[in-house]
């Protein structure tokens, strides 16, 4: 390395540089519906991205089917859109992967600087295509008439800026791409492609910080909503910026504060008990592992895993079929003649009782043999010979479990305890969503689930934006708080 380092000059090491920053830049626009190039007219919506046009063909002409329906527009107009979106994207990709490669040495600089430039040719095709399409909407432009309707009116071309600002962009990577190329020296054909470890190790994060950029990152540009009077279904310009107003109204607004509170409390009651009761998987681990019996040991952890890979809705259906006032349970006590034959029986869903301790169970046997797997992992971690020299001691099974298997484990159990706490205010959607009923909404209407209602059930977008907001910001400070007595306590960070 210490070759290829002289060799590699400061302007070379600038131009790799650049063009590694112009790429997570292009990189990270895919994602927002800024200067869109796709975007060549009303028909196609404000609020997707590039990235959304060449992966969807629905979600591109999602605003446009009746205008395509009534024939004011040619398919084909979309259909070679979409191509060139397509075709972009990929370029895009090309361009990451082509980055991705200069980390590594010569050979592997040279072969990533050939796969940048053909991905942004690709790009750069890409857009040519997009404004081929803007083109032919532009040929067959409107009569005035036609601009009698306000729906037709969407159908007037929009200059897709994004074809100039990423096709700048394209040609610029282009132009680094052949500088890097021809300044590398010629690397010696049997040199192997090589990269540091550090960079190796890099490249095999990235996959999961782009899902983290994805799912957790992206969303809060969505935080913007909060800010405007925005009614569901139009278009976030044509609202008016409100500013703090709707911060103010969740604190001044006497009815949505007690409703609030209510929501935090059930939230806050669901949650400890699941806090309480963190131990349980770590001791269904524990006495697992000491089962005797292989074949049975691998029965009953098949059998506890599966019940986390049903969804809620399933569950509740299975529920239902139990519980319900034609259930299996009253069916059977009208049998066996618990009840009798004209009685109904009771609907066990439908009652508000003890709702809490309910969806912890629920939670709990569906989790529990889920959760238990790195407890088990942890547990195979452990040194054997402790568990030898103990037997020698004299030490029975009990004893070995208390003085070896836990302690082993508890490093593990704090950091999952203390993940549990800082995440205290997120429930989760699903199980609430489907169990919850007339009957029990007042005790099993948790965070996520006020959220839902309050944002697509009554289309208060800004205002359950701002409660989303409140939550995320309240689970990072009792994230840090929870890192900060860890420290304090063990002298162990997780964060």
């Amino acid at each position: 390395m210490k070759k290829e380092e002289v060799k590699l000059s400061d302007s070379l090491n600038v131009a790799l540089l650049v063009q590694r920053i112009l790429t997570v830049i292009v990189v990270a626009l895919v994602f927002f519906p800024f200067f869109n190039p796709a975007r060549i007219c009303g028909l196609i919506s404000d609020k997707i991205s590039i990235f959304t046009a060449a992966i969807s063909y629905t979600g591109l002409t999602d605003d446009a089917v009746r205008a395509l329906m009534q024939g004011w527009v040619d398919e084909t107009v979309f259909l070679i859109l979409y191509a060139g979106a397509l075709l972009a994207l990929i370029g895009i990709i090309g361009t990451g992967a082509g980055a991705c490669m200069s980390l590594g040495n010569i050979k592997f600089k040279r072969l990533g600087a050939l796969v940048s430039l053909l991905g942004a040719v690709v790009e750069i095709v890409g857009y040519i295509i997009c404004f081929i399409s803007y083109n032919m909407l532009s040929s067959g432009s409107m009569t005035p008439a036609q601009f009698a309707s306000k729906l037709e009116r969407k159908i007037v071309p929009i200059f897709p800026t994004g074809v100039v600002i990423y096709g700048a962009i394209a040609v610029i990577i282009i132009i680094l791409s052949l500088i890097v190329f021809f300044m590398l020296p010629k690397a010696d054909k049997e040199e192997p492609y090589e990269m540091e470890s550090k960079y190796k190790l890099f490249l095999m994060f990235l996959p999961f910080a782009f899902l983290a950029f994805l799912f957790c990152y992206l969303p809060l540009y969505g935080w913007r909503y909060a800010f405007f009077d925005y009614n569901l279904g139009e278009s976030l310009s044509a609202s008016s910026f409100v500013g703090m107003k709707w911060f103010t109204y969740l604190f001044k607004n006497e009815a949505t504060r007690d409703e609030m509170v209510r929501v935090i409390v059930n939230t806050l009651g669901i949650s400890g008990l699941n806090v309480v009761t963190q131990w349980l998987p770590m001791v269904f681990a524990v006495f697992l592992c000491e089962m005797k019996s292989l074949g049975f040991r691998r029965f009953v952890q098949a059998f506890t895993t599966i019940p986390n890979f049903i969804s809620w809705v399933l569950v509740y259906a299975v529920a239902l079929s139990i519980f319900s006032t034609d259930g299996f349970i009253n069916t059977f006590s009208k049998v066996v003649g618990i009840l009798g034959e004209n009685e109904q029986g009771q609907n066990y869903l439908m009652g508000d009782s003890h709702t809490w301790i309910k969806m912890w169970a629920w939670g709990t046997w569906k989790g529990v043999g889920w959760s238990a797997i790195i407890y088990i992992a942890g547990i195979a971690g452990i040194d054997q010979s402790l568990y030898e020299a103990a037997t020698v001691d004299g030490a029975g099974r009990f004893q070995k479990i208390w003085h070896i298997t836990m302690p082993g484990l508890l490093p593990t159990f704090f950091v999952l305890l203390l993940m549990a706490i800082a995440g205290i205010l997120s429930n989760g959607l699903d199980q609430y969503l489907v169990f919850s009923n007339a009957d029990n909404i007042d005790h099993i209407n948790v965070l996520d689930l006020y959220v839902y209602n309050l944002g697509l059930g009554d289309g208060n977008i800004p205002l359950s934006t701002v409660v989303g907001m409140f939550k995320s910001v309240i689970s990072v400070i009792l994230l840090f708080s929870a890192n900060a007595l860890s420290k304090a306590l063990r002298g162990e960070s997780i964060v």
